[in-house]
């Protein structure tokens, strides 16, 4: 039954990432890009690491893709002409492509387990520990600058993010504050003195 459910979660992961990058319509990508979190979410389940799943759970699938979901719904964002942009940078990224596929295939060829990974894992987590509390030990006692300094880039990429999607249009009317505040009140009024019988 593990096994199967491997097999599974396996084929599910590698399926919703292929049909993330592969689809047409943005909102099917992000649909399926929450479906290989949650087959990754089951793979590392299956791995005994509980804490792992749950994060992918909560945090990717629970904010990240649902903010993807709902930016993608509501923002008025031209994607022809996005793809007609990234188009110029097909070349790269088929060489970068190449690239990894390469260092892919020399690390299958060369990989092999060791003998001492399995007393490794234990030295970590012993048995009277459980996985989610050696997790915190290692992230916030041997890794605490390595931890903030991940939290700082995620903030740069938020950054980075909001001011790419900041967009100025120009047909719509936007309250200018300090032209309001600043305002004189004689040169904002005129008096007109319209005569009995007359119009203006």
């Amino acid at each position: 039954m593990t096994v199967f459910a491997f097999y599974l979660f396996a084929l599910s992961t590698i399926a919703g990432g292929l049909f993330t990058v592969i689809s047409r319509n943005p909102v099917h990508s992000v649909l399926w890009l929450i479906l290989a979190f949650l087959s990754s979410a089951g793979l590392f389940v299956l791995l005994g690491a509980e804490f792992v799943a749950m994060l992918l759970i909560i945090v990717y699938v629970g904010a990240v893709a649902v903010l993807f979901l709902f930016v993608v719904m509501m923002l008025d964002v031209d994607f022809a002409e996005l793809k007609a942009e990234m188009a110029k940078y097909m070349p790269l990224a088929l060489l970068i492509g190449v690239v990894i596929l390469m260092q892919f295939s020399f690390a299958v060829g060369a990989w092999d387990a060791s003998e001492q990974a399995e007393s490794l894992r234990m030295a970590v987590t012993p048995e009277d520990r459980h996985n989610t509390e050696a997790l915190g030990l290692l992230l916030y006692d041997q890794y605490f600058l390595l931890f903030q300094l991940a939290g700082l880039i995620l903030l740069v990429a938020m950054i980075g993010a909001i001011v790419l999607t900041l967009r100025h249009r120009q047909d719509v009317k936007r309250q200018d504050v300090l032209a309001q505040m600043y305002r004189d009140p004689a040169t904002a009024m005129e008096l007109k003195d319209v005569k009995p019988g007359q119009g203006l």
